[in-house]
């Protein structure tokens, strides 16, 4: 995969796509840390001379345009963090994309609207995706990708529009994509996962992969309580993937079968109901209330999953360990993620809404090896599959 040194881009235009998929209350980008991580590319290629053509997408606009998905917000904020003037395309590939772009002198930026206006930039009609792909490619003369989050998707921006220019890497998805390797193909072991979140449906393929990698496998998080009930325990109201439970079974015996520890919960914090103020008490996770659902991870299991990652030497996290956003169930996140702070390890934040609780629960970020900006991405390459905006790069 060429990096952007391998580029001649003084006085050229160069179509950079961008994860700017940030969250926004209204007006006012909440957290700005996925266009903090795309400034070091953009400056390397304005300080050599490129004409940036910035694109990215917000959102879920579904093809049509939407004012509450307007990257308008993003372009002021990218301008701040820049300290020049970013300027910003009312469309995507339209009259004032392409004068916009025109229009770039050496060094300057510009922000296309939203990719996800255009129907053409998701569709699954490769057709459709590659007229689409001719009019983006159309505004530059060379393209980077630094979108990570976005790779693991057959879009038109990410997979289609490198097969039309010269192209390369950014220094974000080069960061990202030497970090995964380090977790798949250079190992230093014991090798720990600590997988969390809602859904085990949703890491399905992450976990049986990681079984064949992996020396020992920590799950919290409401995918806890499908494996606790398949082991033919109680779990109350928590949780439940009961579609999901023969496939677990089948992971709790291929864990056993290549000696992989498999660690789950050993207490709950079991609520009366899903709020941030509901009453709630530690029980085992063996024996959780029929009139309870759990919403966190217990004291002694925190105690346990710290022990477990105390000896590790590498370590990859994706998903929280109960509903952090509410104090009261909170604290198993942060015991994961302060045991990972204290660790030696090489240890790798995936994504998602493991980052977002790193920040909300106020922990520096530079306590670990690397937090990555696509949970999504992250988990497709652990997943062994091809990501499309990868392979496009590597042509």
């Amino acid at each position: 995969m060429k990096t952007i040194d391998s580029l001649d881009v003084k006085g050229r235009r160069v179509l950079l796509r961008a994860d700017l998929n940030v969250p926004l209350d209204g007006e006012t980008i909440t957290d700005d840390r996925r266009i903090t991580a795309s400034l070091p590319t953009i400056r390397a290629l304005a300080e050599r001379g490129a004409r940036v053509v910035v694109c990215a997408h917000l959102g879920r606009p579904k093809g049509k345009v939407a004012p509450e998905f307007s990257l308008a917000p993003v372009a002021k904020r990218l301008g701040e963090l820049l300290g020049a003037e970013v300027r910003f395309a009312s469309d995507v590939v339209g009259d004032s994309a392409r004068a916009t772009a025109e229009s770039l002198g050496d060094g300057e930026v510009a922000l296309l609207e939203n990719l996800r206006f255009e129907p053409g930039e998701t569709s699954k009609d490769d057709a459709e995706r590659g007229a689409f792909a001719d009019k983006l490619a159309a505004l530059a003369e060379l393209y980077v990708g630094d979108g990570f989050g976005a790779v693991h998707r057959k879009h038109a921006s990410v997979y289609d529009v490198p097969k039309r220019l010269p192209h390369a890497a950014g220094s974000l998805i080069a960061a990202e994509v030497e970090v995964l390797r380090r977790l798949t193909d250079e190992l230093a072991r014991p090798y720990v996962v600590v997988l969390g979140g809602a859904k085990v449906s949703d890491k399905l393929g992450v976990i049986a992969n990681l079984l064949t990698k992996v020396d020992r496998l920590l799950i919290g998080g409401g995918m806890a309580y499908t494996f606790l009930a398949a082991q033919g325990h109680e779990v109350g109201r928590s949780l439940l993937q009961a579609d999901q439970i023969d496939q677990v079974r089948g992971f709790l015996d291929e864990a056993a079968r290549r000696d992989v520890e498999l660690v789950l919960p050993v207490d709950v914090v079991a609520a009366t109901h899903f709020a941030a103020d509901a009453p709630h008490e530690v029980v085992e996770a063996t024996a959780i209330p029929a009139d309870r659902e759990g919403l966190d991870i217990g004291p002694k299991t925190r105690e346990l999953f710290a022990a477990k990652l105390a000896d590790a030497a590498t370590v990859f996290w994706n998903g929280p360990m109960g509903v952090f956003e509410f104090d009261a169930f909170a604290g198993g996140t942060r015991a994961v993620a302060e045991a990972l702070v204290a660790s030696k390890a090489f240890t790798v934040v995936g994504g998602g809404d493991s980052a977002a609780a790193v920040r909300r629960l106020g922990l520096p970020e530079d306590g670990f090896s690397h937090i990555s900006t696509g949970g999504g991405a992250s988990l497709e390459y652990l997943e062994g599959k091809t990501l499309p905006g990868l392979s496009a790069l590597e042509d």
